[in-house]
């Protein structure tokens, strides 16, 4: 069945706050076997409301209304829906007695305005709020399914668990749930991973195949329609295992994780410690690893020496590196690569990475253009690797793509 999510609420519009029912629905929609086709926001105002849902019933089999049901005037929603299918607003006595029985236990005196959380449509089933005081409302008429949820969050989501979604599944036709699985990767560009798998896309059916990109990262969601999970991953297994064939050289997760999250785990797993010597990333790689649960237990420490004299007391970098006729100065591979050997000498650790280089947003003094960084990598027992990065964009996204360069190498190393 299709489904639109309507939201209501001016400082929706306004981008005072932001639309996460709309996510939170749409994932659980698919869950019981709802495709959710359309979202739209419509402010506080009865006759665009109207207008909006009778859009979304012309287009959709199920409408999801949150937000508009408390007890101020601009809380319209109920009234909309009334005039949409001609129904009269009513009173839920259960509901109305909860709101009651609120004030009189703190002793407050109840505003008659606090009655309209109470009222829902005649023929309506009502759907209780536990967390709340503003009841909801779901509604089977000219056969569409309309349900009003709240708009906070703590209020819509136990009521469209416990509530909502039970009355939708014993009011829908017979329709399979959608079950996910995602391939996450690394060290290959969504345009790159797409062109290696672009007859698989172009040709899908069931499972269909979405490639999604996130900065230093790309994911592949694999989805199915079945009884089961256990079906649909079956139904999934032969496509996953072409697209494995294919790319799995930069697969590193079978489950939407970061990849700096999995080093940390590998890391914690095998025993191995890692420590960073950081220019030009300013402490952003160390504290990508320490916003992990469990980083104690891998990572050592980090050093952020951006002048040349930090370099030398704090990491060894010998001053000969950098400066002085012939020198090859700090933007350079081999003071990249002394500056992960110095953190991985001093801090005892397995694993060491470190970033020089130009982030931005203009060339360095000496005429290195921005974008140009040197990653290091030592590790004990092993010669150090460096590797040339030219990266493009900000001054922040060339400090974000570096440090997830950084987690590839380390990753490649690790796997």
């Amino acid at each position: 069945m299709k489904a639109e999510i309507v939201a209501v609420g001016t400082e929706l519009l306004l981008g005072q706050i932001v639309n996460t029912n709309a996510q939170y629905l749409a994932e659980a929609c698919a869950g019981i076997g709802i495709d959710v086709y359309y979202q739209t926001v419509v402010g506080d105002n009865v006759d665009r409301i109207v207008s909006a849902l009778r859009i979304a019933s012309e287009r959709a089999d199920i409408v999801i209304c949150t937000g508009g049901l408390g007890p101020t005037m601009d809380d319209l929603t109920r009234d909309a829906l009334g005039i949409h299918v001609g129904a009269e607003l009513v009173m839920d006595e259960d509901g109305m007695r909860k709101i009651e029985a609120y004030f009189a236990e703190r002793g407050a005196v109840m505003v008659e305005s606090n009655r309209r959380q109470a009222l829902t449509l005649a023929g309506a089933d009502v759907l209780p709020n536990d967390t709340g005081m503003a009841v909801g409302t779901a509604l089977r008429r000219d056969g569409k399914l309309y349900v009003l949820l709240p708009g906070p969050p703590r209020e819509l989501k136990p009521m469209f668990d416990r509530y909502a979604k039970p009355w939708l599944r014993a009011n829908m036709n017979d329709a399979l749930p959608l079950f996910s699985k995602s391939l996450k990767f690394a060290g290959i560009g969504e345009s790159g991973l797409e062109h290696a798998l672009l007859d698989l896309i172009e040709s899908q059916a069931d499972p269909t195949i979405a490639p999604y990109a996130k900065e230093g990262e790309v994911m592949i969601r694999l989805t199915s329609r079945a009884s089961s999970e256990a079906e649909a991953f079956a139904k999934m297994a032969d496509t996953e295992a072409e697209i494995r064939r294919r790319v799995g050289d930069h697969l590193y997760a079978e489950e939407d994780v970061s990849l700096d999250a999995v080093i940390v785990r590998l890391l914690r797993e095998r025993g191995a410690t890692l420590a960073a010597a950081e220019s030009c990333t300013g402490g952003l790689f160390a504290d990508m690893t320490t916003s992990h649960p469990g980083s104690s237990e891998a990572f050592a420490g980090g050093i952020v020496s951006y002048s040349n004299a930090a370099k030398t007391a704090l990491l060894g970098v010998p001053k000969a590196l950098l400066s002085g006729p012939g020198a090859p100065g700090a933007l350079s591979a081999e003071t990249a690569a002394s500056m992960a050997e110095g953190a991985r000498t001093r801090l005892g650790t397995t694993f060491a990475v470190s970033f020089t280089g130009v982030a931005g947003p203009g060339p360095s003094a000496d005429g290195k253009p921005a974008g140009l960084v040197y990653l290091g990598v030592a590790e004990e027992g092993k010669a150090t690797e460096v590797r040339e990065l030219k990266l493009s964009g900000s001054r922040e996204i060339v400090k974000l793509r570096a440090c997830r360069a950084g987690f590839y190498e380390l990753w490649k190393r690790l796997r």
